[in-house]
């Protein structure tokens, strides 16, 4: 039931890298790249919320060595397939290169901001993400990438220029509109400490993460996230629909936040809840009501787990887990039957405190925060109820947190 049993060991990665490639060890460098749980504020990065994700013990690695023509190629362990490219071509998106479009897109914008390439280089991935779980996998190998590139090739690239390169190529080489937070997490993470971060301006705190006796559980449901892209680009366009028509109402506010009336607010997020509630009969489609009244709601939750885990308050960021999904459930309908029963039946156990899905929803993971006593009678008992309602297993293994991305050899 713990997927790190079967987690490929990166001490093996440069043995794996001279059967594939030939030559020596001595110049392979490999780095890690972590994957990240999001603790609370899910669906709020691009509506200029706050959010709190901590980097955690899942990685992708990279090993990388350079060549002496101007060739890349581009191979992973668990995918079979080798790609090869040279660096003085103009990347583009073709879906016939798969995983390799992550990698040429930061190529590409790399290539744009100035980055010279002498010669190619050599690649070989392999990561213990589980793919298409909600916890970043993709973020994880677009930074990996980028870093390990930085690094080799002495371009000193700042570890937030690696999570906004990152961004950068998901906008627009993969067509993916994603916020910041999975790049950025990815990038700049400390081992033990969680990041709150500010959106609308990239400001950041790092916060202690001490949770004493309690641990996060990760519980995967396996399925494969087939609304997620479609869903993700709905909600998107409601928040967008939600905050015109209140800037078009122009409606007074009470002053206990930033703007005292909705024409001046820049995104959802900026909204306190007095404000919220003081103006949402303004947005009368409910659906889009709701899609407003999550984000003001969840910005507020992750202010709150913020301040309760600076308080060493384990129990109301435990209940602050449970509104935040019965929030996606009701007012932001992300979750589904799968992250439903995992987080429903991880509430009902003893030693846990709070659950809650994790990620764009539709699938992929859940977080439970767990008693380090009872992690194992949890994930057997979640895992039987998940298997009886669902009809198959789900994953679950417990983390730490982690540095973000580094080099390891």
């Amino acid at each position: 039931m713990n997927s790190t049993n079967t987690d490929f060991d990166p001490a093996l990665l440069p043995g794996e890298f001279v059967k594939i490639y030939g030559g020596t060890e001595k110049d392979i460098h490999v780095f890690q790249s972590p994957a990240r749980i999001n603790i609370i504020g899910e669906h709020i990065d691009y509506n200029g919320g706050k959010v709190f994700p901590a980097a955690i013990d899942k990685y992708l690695y990279v090993a990388v060595r350079k060549r002496t023509d101007t060739k890349i190629t581009y191979n992973d362990i668990k995918f079979p397939g080798t790609y090869t490219f040279d660096v003085n071509e103009n990347f583009a998106y073709n879906k016939e290169n798969g995983y390799a479009n992550y990698l040429n897109g930061i190529m590409s914008i790399l290539k744009r901001r100035g980055c010279t390439f002498p010669c190619g280089f050599d690649v070989l991935m392999v990561s213990n993400v589980p793919p298409a779980g909600g916890i970043s996998s993709s973020s994880a190998l677009e930074c990996g990438f980028a870093y390990a590139v930085s690094e080799i090739f002495g371009f000193n690239i700042s570890r937030k220029d690696i999570a906004l390169i990152g961004q950068q190529s998901e906008h627009e080489f993969m067509n993916v509109n994603c916020g910041i937070m999975d790049q950025f997490i990815i990038a700049t993470a400390k081992k033990n400490t969680a990041e709150i971060l500010d959106c609308a301006t990239i400001e950041y705190e790092y916060v202690p993460l001490e949770l004493g006796d309690y641990r996060f559980v990760v519980m995967n449901t396996k399925k494969k996230r087939q609304l997620a892209d479609s869903k993700y680009n709905e909600r998107r366009s409601q928040c967008e629909e939600g905050l015109a028509i209140l800037k078009t109402a122009a409606v007074s506010l009470p002053s206990d936040g930033t703007y005292t009336n909705t024409k001046d607010i820049p995104d959802l997020c900026s909204l306190t809840v007095p404000q919220f509630e003081s103006c949402r009969n303004t947005v009368t489609d409910p659906v889009i009501r709701s899609r407003v009244r999550h984000c003001v709601t969840e910005n507020a939750r992750v202010l709150e787990a913020v301040a309760s885990l600076k308080a060493g308050n384990l129990t109301r960021l435990g209940e602050l887990l449970k509104e935040s999904h019965e929030s996606l459930r009701t007012d932001y309908e992300v979750t589904g039957i799968e992250l439903d029963t995992l987080a429903d039946t991880a509430n009902a156990q003893k030693g846990c405190i709070g659950a809650r899905m994790t990620g764009a929803g539709f699938g992929g993971c859940a977080i439970a925060l767990v008693h380090k006593d009872y992690t194992g009678s949890f994930i057997r008992a979640v895992q039987e109820k998940y298997t009886e309602i669902i009809g198959h297993d789900a994953g679950f293994f417990t983390c730490s947190s982690s540095d973000g991305v580094s080099k390891l050899i």
